[in-house]
């Protein structure tokens, strides 16, 4: 019997040392944390997702209390409630919170695109780019095998016909998918955006078209059709100003290729006021051209 009790004993002391030790170490080492970093963790929605660009919700959180210049709004999935709550735990203003949606600039679908061949190594964005970019004749837009999915934590993308499309309800603009995306056709854009150019392809006219029968090809329509100022056109390819388009859905009915989508729904009375109105614009222009080409001519 005193052969078991003796190693018991040895094991017990040998516990109450080491407890020992770990208390003693956990006071001599102790690190002090600011209780607003805690309460801050809390306030955040713990998606861990890396969308303010730091290493999780922790790790923000730390950083707000470290940084008084850094932003309260950084975290897209909290929105305004989350960075007034932060706000209000660091005594400070909450600043100006736009909500994003993540929009993939590609209207490539299966029909429209001219596929060149078919990807049977691994199922990845990545890997078949650093291949042959794309299966269709388009270099620049989405190869369509689900690294975005694969990325987004919300059920927010999806690949339909070819393409990723994003669910704006499920989005919560974390960036994930922004990042992941090899050909860089996914940007975060203001959620009252509601026309976008679906098409990230910068090569001429007959190249764009043959590679995609949705691709804009850069002739300018849209931004001629817009009476805001919000489109531009450069290297073959328009751009709208979010800041000034008022979502008027006119350069969706101009665009003769289909690349530019809305997410109003437009009516066949609103197309034809938008017509009407774009062929008044023009000949405004013309006239106000005849009468400067007349009196230049009446000086000379």
């Amino acid at each position: 019997m005193s052969n078991l009790v003796t190693p018991v004993l040895m094991v017990m002391v040998a516990g109450l040392v080491a407890s020992a030790l770990l208390v003693i170490a956990s006071k001599v080492f102790y690190v002090p944390v600011d209780e607003r970093v805690t309460a801050i963790t809390e306030a955040l929605p713990g998606a861990n997702c890396g969308g303010c660009g730091f290493a999780g919700c922790g790790d923000y959180a730390n950083s707000l209390v470290e940084n008084p210049d850094l932003p309260c709004n950084k975290c897209a999935p909290g929105g305004a409630a989350c960075a007034e709550a932060i706000a209000k735990i660091l005594g400070k203003s909450a600043g100006a919170t736009e909500p994003q949606v993540a929009q993939v600039m590609c209207n490539g679908t299966c029909g429209a695109t001219t596929p060149i061949l078919e990807w049977q190594g691994l199922q990845s964005c990545k890997g078949a780019k650093g291949f042959f970019t794309t299966p269709s004749a388009c270099m620049q837009g989405c190869i369509g095998l689900g690294d975005c999915v694969n990325a987004c934590q919300f059920d927010a993308i999806g690949v339909i016909d070819g393409r990723a499309v994003v669910n704006r309800t499920n989005c919560v603009a974390c960036g994930a998918c922004v990042g992941t995306c090899p050909q860089s056709i996914i940007k975060l854009v203001p959620l009252k955006a509601q026309v976008h150019v679906m098409c990230s392809n910068t090569d001429k006219a007959p190249v764009a078209m043959k590679a995609c029968k949705n691709a804009c090809i850069g002739c300018g329509k849209c931004a001629k059709a817009c009476n805001f100022g919000a489109i531009t056109v450069e290297n073959f390819n328009a751009t709208i100003d979010p800041d000034k388009c008022k979502s008027c859905g006119m350069c969706v009915v101009e665009c003769p290729t289909g690349a530019i989508n809305t997410y109003k729904v437009l009516t066949a009375a609103q197309a034809e006021k938008f017509k009407a109105a774009n062929k008044a614009k023009a000949e405004k222009a013309k006239k106000a051209a005849e009468e400067a080409k007349a009196a230049a001519a009446t000086e000379a």
